[in-house]
């Protein structure tokens, strides 16, 4: 028998101490009642000073949770890597996920719980978790990093309350999800479906998509123990596109114990909308869409008033941030800065946060391009900006 990887059964704080890093548990409370749980890292094991650090945000994708950043090797994981490079870490969470799913007057299993899509998140959940940073650190804006849905929230947020393009100092999108026309993952041919599973569901009192409860944990902990570990892995390239070299066979129990980590039905349904319709556009109600939009179609984000310097790193062999859907994005961001494809043909949508190479791929860049931000004190105003592509 293999000896059992402690991290399986740690959560996000246990994860960041026992690699011998401080953490700090905050909570931030949004304008509709959620209790939405922050993991802060306010210094690095090599840079020990808490002193006069930037703030950075860091929001995980969908179905995710802030163990994200935290879930490889230290010299691996964003979360440790921009603490000892001397910023002020903080790690979201979004209503719904494992550590926000507290509600005011709402219980957990109730419909009125799960009554929300990442509309929702983005008019109250990031606003919420910027404000309260903001308050905390005293300082007037943040650093943000988005992953997948991460990013989606933030585009939405940036097109509907312009104020906070004055709160976010750079927004980097990995793996940006907002364009989703040519989507290639195995997800794609389910998008016809997840309406019909979401009526099926809601009849016999289901409002959450795969759940993180000890049912689930004990199945995929079994489906991914070392000797099935395949199953797993093969489901997970199947979604997000293969890359089994910078793939950590070793931890996939460990990944398997923190993820999936539970979205409403109604957001799944939201993302499958988006793939339809091509748009990115508000929960789409139907018939009720004049009850709550005063107009027959659901209306769209719009990006032309994200002005929050912003720069997009996405991976070739992503399915879910295909390279087109990015052309796509690129043409419709006025304030873009910086569009890095990442140097390794199979970079996939979880690469981003799980390759073995992360740091010299991708973080390496994210942390000098934010020093550049820091070092900057005037305005970005440029019309034009750098691409990397891919050879």
């Amino acid at each position: 028998n293999l000896i059992e990887d402690p991290d399986i059964h740690r959560n996000v704080t246990e994860l960041i101490t026992s690699k011998g890093y401080p953490v700090e548990n905050h909570f931030a409370y949004t304008e509709d009642g959620y209790k939405l749980s922050l993991q802060r890292i306010p210094y690095g094991k090599l840079n020990k000073k808490a002193g006069n650090r930037k703030p950075v945000l860091l929001q995980h994708g969908i179905l995710e949770s802030s163990t994200d950043w935290v879930i490889n090797y230290p010299h691996q994981s964003l979360g440790f890597l921009l603490a000892d490079y001397g910023y002020d870490v903080w790690l979201g969470n979004t209503r719904g996920g494992a550590y926000s799913r507290q509600h005011l007057n709402f219980e957990t299993n109730s419909k009125d719980f799960w009554d929300f899509s990442f509309d929702q998140m983005a008019e109250y959940d990031l606003p919420a978790m910027i404000d309260y940073i903001l308050n905390v650190t005293k300082e007037d804006n943040l650093v943000y990093i988005g992953h997948s849905q991460g990013t989606t929230i933030a585009f939405a947020l940036l097109s509907e309350k312009p104020l906070y393009n004055e709160k976010i100092k750079l927004f980097v999108a990995l793996a940006p999800e907002v364009e989703v026309s040519h989507v290639k993952s195995i997800v794609s041919y389910l998008v016809p479906y997840f309406e019909y599973i979401e009526s099926i569901m809601n009849t016999f009192g289901v409002y959450e998509f795969m759940s993180n409860n000890p049912a689930q944990q004990f199945f995929t902990r079994n489906l991914c123990a070392s000797k099935s570990a395949f199953i797993c892995e093969n489901i997970m390239y199947m979604v997000f596109g293969k890359d089994s070299e910078q793939y950590n066979q070793t931890r996939t129990p460990v990944y398997a114990a923190h993820f999936p980590n539970g979205a409403s039905l109604k957001n799944i349904v939201h993302f499958s909308q988006m793939v339809k319709s091509k748009k990115f556009r508000k929960f789409d109600y139907g018939k009720e869409n004049w009850k709550y939009y005063n107009q027959d179609t659901p209306p769209e984000y719009n990006l032309s008033n994200v002005v929050t310097p912003t720069a997009l790193f996405w991976g070739m062999n992503d399915a879910l941030a295909d390279t087109e859907d990015i052309s796509l994005l690129e043409k419709r961001l006025k304030s873009l800065v910086y569009s890095y494809c990442v140097p390794w043909k199979n970079f996939s949508h979880f690469d981003f946060v799980l390759a073995k190479d992360a740091k010299k791929l991708v973080y390496d860049e994210i942390m000098s391009l934010i020093k550049q931000f820091q070092n900057n004190k005037a305005p970005f105003i440029n019309k034009s900006f750098e691409r990397k592509a891919c050879q």
